[in-house]
C-alpha cells in the first residue's frame, strides 16, 4: 500500500528506492488497482503510467509546471526490446510545455525546461503492445544536469529554439532543431499548434544508463592516468 504524502516533498533517493522495490510488477495491473483509466474515449491516456507511480508514492495528481515533488521531477518512459532482445528507448520523452512568451523572456537557467531537468527521477517500463494489456516496471534512475558538457549542450539547444522563435515565430520551430532537446507539436492531429520540449531518445537512453552519449567526457582507468598525462604535455 502507498504511503500518503501530505505535502509534495519526498526525498529523491527514497523515491527511487521505493520504486525499485516493485521492479518487475505489472503496471497495467497497478492501474486497475488504483482505478486509473488507461483508455479514455477510445484513446490511450498517455499519462497513465506516471499516474500509477504518483499514486504508489502517495502524490496527488499535478498538472503544474513546477517539479512534481517540490525539488525533483518524475517522468515515466517506455522501453521495448529490439530484434536481439536488448531494451531500447521507444520514444522521446516529453519534458515540459513550450510557452513562447516564457521562453523569449527567460534564459535557460531561468526556464521551465531547466527547472524540470535539473533534478529528475526517470522510471522505465517495458512496452509490450498497443493494447497496453501488460507493462512491466523496469527501473528508476536519478538524473541531474551536473555534467558540464551535457548541460551546455542542452543550453545550446534551448538557445537555438529560442532564437528561432524570436526571429521567425513559434510556427517556424520544427523537431529537427536541437541535439539533445527538441521542440515539437504536442497533442493529437497534424493541425496541433501546441508545442513542448522533448528529450531525444539518445538523451533518454543516457539518463536511464542504457547508453552513454558520445559527448560524455572520456574516463580513463587509473592505471593509465599518468601515461595520459605524459602524452598530453
Amino acid at each position: 500500500m502507498p504511503i500518503l504524502i501530505t505535502t509534495q516533498t519526498l526525498d529523491r533517493k527514497e523515491a527511487v528506492r521505493r520504486i525499485n522495490m516493485i521492479a518487475g510488477r505489472d503496471m497495467r495491473g497497478m492501474a486497475d488497482e488504483y482505478e486509473i483509466s488507461v483508455w479514455k474515449n477510445g484513446h490511450e491516456n498517455k499519462g497513465w503510467a506516471g499516474l500509477v507511480i504518483e499514486r504508489y508514492l502517495g502524490l496527488p495528481q499535478n498538472s503544474r509546471q513546477a517539479p512534481d515533488f517540490g525539488t525533483w521531477e518524475l517522468k515515466v518512459v517506455p522501453l521495448r526490446p529490439d530484434s536481439g532482445g536488448k531494451l531500447r528507448v521507444k520514444e522521446s520523452m516529453a519534458i515540459t510545455m513550450l510557452e513562447p512568451a516564457e521562453v523569449l523572456a527567460s534564459t535557460f537557467e531561468d526556464s521551465h525546461l531547466y527547472d524540470k531537468l535539473r533534478s529528475m527521477v526517470v522510471v522505465s517500463r517495458v512496452y509490450e503492445s498497443p493494447q497496453e494489456l501488460h507493462s512491466t516496471l523496469h527501473a528508476a534512475a536519478e538524473f541531474d544536469l551536473d555534467n558540464r558538457k551535457i548541460r551546455e549542450q542542452v543550453a545550446r539547444d534551448y538557445e537555438t529554439i529560442r532564437t528561432k522563435i524570436r526571429h521567425s515565430g513559434i510556427d517556424s520551430v520544427t523537431g529537427d532543431l536541437g541535439e539533445l532537446v527538441q521542440a515539437r507539436t504536442k497533442g493529437r492531429g497534424h493541425g496541433s499548434r501546441t508545442r513542448a520540449f522533448y528529450a531525444r531518445t539518445k538523451f533518454v537512453a543516457h539518463i536511464l544508463n542504457l547508453q552513454k552519449l558520445a559527448l560524455m567526457p572520456r574516463v580513463l582507468p587509473a592505471r593509465h592516468e599518468q601515461e595520459f598525462d605524459r602524452e598530453s604535455v
